[in-house]
């Protein structure tokens, strides 16, 4: 695994060099803080979906998720006039609420966990367009959340706080999955629910457990995310933000067939990621090809791991 992330660490310094070159822009301050930024606000869901992947599962309905939570936030604080607190609890509850109860369908009645994000990706965005009548949700001229606004998208010595909270969330999670009992629990799930299960581990829990870490990861990241928008549009908002994460987790290393992965690795895929989308822009290539980058990027990532599986066997 450290070979993987010490290949990662090359890729990106290589990338990064040859971006400069190309542009130096790229090596700007303003380009950095902004690079640092969407690093932060795709690193925290890339963070939540690879604890998931590890598990053997997919969680496809985070972008649908950011979006319902989304107007909620925005209705409880502009409209119901809500302390931002209280909303801000709100929000991160009703994320770990819908991530637990996929990981109740797919763990007590067997779903397949894609139908069943997937039928979430469609139930929220659909939700979050009745609740608001197809209208984009905005702050208007409503105040006293400064503090807050400061707090997601403000800077300290120059750093976004996306990025710092990014880092702290990274360094909880690395605790989490790799030095406690539950992260143990959770690569053997991924390895072998079977065998787990047989072997005493409570299988259903760490199912549940994880999709609700997950939604506690898009509950947060819906803050950062409507601070950084400014409005949320229900049709649109975090459109395709799960391919993000999913390929993040894929670059940084997390097998889709689960029992692999490590939090440095998705860290790095994140900022691996955000610097070919950066790339992408600096180049002049137009935004619309910015997919079919991410598509490339996750079927390379299948491919290599495909090929690392079959090397491991014949080993």
């Amino acid at each position: 695994m450290l070979r993987k992330e010490l290949g990662l660490f090359i890729l990106i310094l290589v990338t990064g060099a040859v971006t400069a070159m190309i542009n130096p822009q790229f090596i700007s301050t303003t380009n950095l803080i902004n690079l640092a930024n969407q690093i932060g606000l795709f690193g925290l869901l890339a963070l939540g979906l690879g604890v998931v992947i590890v598990t053997g599962g997919i969680e496809l309905s985070v972008g649908s998720m950011l979006a319902l939570l989304g107007v909620i936030f925005l209705d409880l604080l502009v409209n119901y006039g809500l302390p931002w607190p209280i909303v801000f609890i709100v929000v991160i509850l009703g994320g770990t609420a819908l991530g637990a109860i996929h990981g109740l369908m797919i763990s007590r009645l067997n779903l397949q966990p894609f139908v069943v994000t997937l039928c979430g990706l469609l139930i929220y965005r659909g939700i979050a367009r009745y609740y608001t009548n197809d209208s984009t949700e905005g702050f208007g001229y409503a105040g006293g959340y400064e503090a807050l606004e400061w707090l997601m998208s403000g800077r300290s010595w120059n750093i976004p706080h996306t990025f710092i909270f990014f880092i702290i969330a990274s360094l909880v999670m690395a605790v989490l999955l790799h030095k406690s009992v539950l992260g143990r629990y959770i690569f053997a799930v991924g390895k072998n629910e079977e065998a787990a299960r047989f072997s005493g581990i409570p299988t259903r829990a760490v199912i549940v457990a994880t999709y609700a870490l997950c939604g506690v990861m898009a509950g947060i990241s819906t803050v950062f995310f409507v601070f950084y928008t400014q409005s949320v549009s229900p049709s649109a908002h975090g459109n395709f933000y799960e391919l993000y994460a999913i390929a993040a987790a894929v670059l940084g290393g997390c097998s889709l067939r689960g029992g692999e992965g490590s939090v440095i690795g998705i860290a790095l895929g994140v900022v691996l990621l955000q610097v070919l989308q950066n790339l992408v822009n600096m180049l002049g290539i137009p935004s619309s090809l910015n997919f079919a980058v991410m598509g490339a990027v996750i079927l390379i990532g299948v491919i290599v791991d495909g090929q690392l599986q079959k090397r491991s066997r014949a080993h």
